[in-house]
């Protein structure tokens, strides 16, 4: 016979793994093709920037061109679109169906360093690649050949000047 040590809080870590079972499942599975509110699928979505852009990329697996619209207007950038479920026979007798079906629309504001104008769009490999341009006054600049003592010597230094979105504070770092 061994010697099980008592663990108070075992019974609440199952509670918990239940609940968190009950909301892991799709709810509007549920409730067939009623769609809670706008749809029963959302795709995935990551942004990020570089010092010149900022990229959405979205997954839209077994999408066409055609099935989705994306639009740029008063600064916020809207995705939207459907994906249908498509039974190829009439003799197909599904034994389950996972994958979700249904309309979408995902909406971003854009922040006010992002220029609407020069936008590009690619749409490959069931991933949708949008590229904003960020605006022209909000880019690092780079100043060369700035005169002034450094340690006691007249040598020509570079500096980085950034300046900032609104507030148009200026950051220079000495090199």
């Amino acid at each position: 016979m061994s010697i099980m040590r008592h663990d108070p809080f075992r019974d609440l870590r199952s509670l918990q793994d239940e609940v968190n079972r009950l909301f892991s499942t799709s709810l509007s599975r549920s409730f067939g093709d009623e769609n809670i509110a706008s749809g029963a699928w959302n795709p995935s979505i990551d942004i990020y920037e570089n010092k010149d852009q900022i990229v959405l990329e979205a997954e839209l697996p077994g999408m066409n061109r055609e099935d989705f619209h994306l639009t740029v207007e008063n600064n916020v950038l809207t995705l939207r679109g459907e994906r249908r479920f498509e039974k190829r026979s009439e003799q197909d007798n599904y034994h389950r169906v996972e994958r979700a079906y249904g309309s979408f629309s995902r909406a971003f504001t854009l922040p006010q360093s992002v220029s609407a104008e020069g936008t590009q769009a690619e749409y490959k490999n069931g991933v949708l690649r949008v590229t904003l341009p960020k605006r022209e006054e909000v880019k690092a600049r780079r100043i060369i050949e700035v005169t002034g003592e450094a340690d006691g010597q007249d040598a020509p230094r570079t500096i980085d000047a950034e300046v900032k979105n609104q507030n148009t504070h200026n950051k220079a770092v000495g090199r």
